[in-house]
């Protein structure tokens, strides 16, 4: 059942997505050479309870931390480690989401280490705007998949591929609701978009085949292909004047 948010409810939401913005944000500024996963790992959590929230994935179905940090092939859900020191030259995707006001936020980034290769910032750039492409789409009267289709066709034009296995998904009060939304699909189908809907619209997008395997961990998620990947979110309200990012810094 997807859940309709009132504009009181809408208020309160908006202060765990600003704090994923806000520690987004001061991740990126640590991203270089030589720092670990586990680093990146802390500066989260302490940022988000320093702001009198709680890390939204840590404990989640029994994930152990509190960012999903996934290294160049990795495609989600990567695990942090003081055994996975960044290098020059990687692509590192940040997921992120908090608890506050008793609603969540949850948004990712794809980063780079340095200097990095053409093929890794093109598929950056395109995932980022297929992102962008997919929340044009979520406004009142649209189908759900006008923004899969839309997330699909901009990365497909560009030689890359949307990932099959795993989605974006509704987001409020708790942190996956319905609808699941794909990053694949033919327009014009699924719920109708109304006021009042947030969505996790993530595209996670990969240079090569779309096919994904876990590894032993039994949480992180790779490309078969051995191929980059990257990912992009934000937290999205479906308004009457246009969609509205909630995970956006102003």
């Amino acid at each position: 059942m997807i859940t309709i948010k009132s504009a009181s409810d809408i208020d309160k939401m908006r202060l765990p997505c600003r704090i994923v913005a806000e520690v987004l944000e001061g991740l990126k500024g640590l991203i270089g050479p030589g720092i670990s996963t586990s680093d990146l790992d802390a500066f989260a959590e302490s940022e988000i309870i320093k702001r009198k929230a709680r890390p939204a994935f840590k404990g989640y179905r029994g994930y152990p931390s509190t960012i999903c940090a996934s290294v160049n092939d990795q495609v989600v859900h990567g695990i942090p480690s003081n055994k996975v020191r960044l290098a020059e030259g990687d692509i590192v995707s940040i997921d992120l989401g908090a608890f506050a006001n008793g609603f969540y936020g949850d948004a990712a980034v794809t980063l780079p280490v340095g200097k990095v290769s053409d093929e890794a910032l093109r598929l950056m750039d395109a995932t980022k705007e297929s992102l962008y492409a997919g929340i044009e789409k979520a406004v009142p009267g649209n189908k759900l998949t006008d923004i899969s289709f839309a997330v699909q066709s901009y990365v497909e034009e560009r030689g890359f591929s949307a990932v099959r296995a795993f989605v974006g998904h509704g987001i409020g009060r708790a942190l996956h609701e319905d609808p699941q939304v794909p990053n694949f699909g033919r327009p014009g189908q699924g719920p109708k978009l109304k006021e009042g809907m947030t969505l996790a619209i993530e595209p996670m997008i990969n240079a090569g085949s779309f096919d994904v395997k876990i590894m032993p961990d039994g949480w992180t998620a790779v490309t078969t292909d051995g191929s980059l990947s990257a990912h992009y979110e934000h937290t999205v309200l479906v308004s009457k004047d246009g969609p509205v990012i909630l995970t956006k810094i102003h």
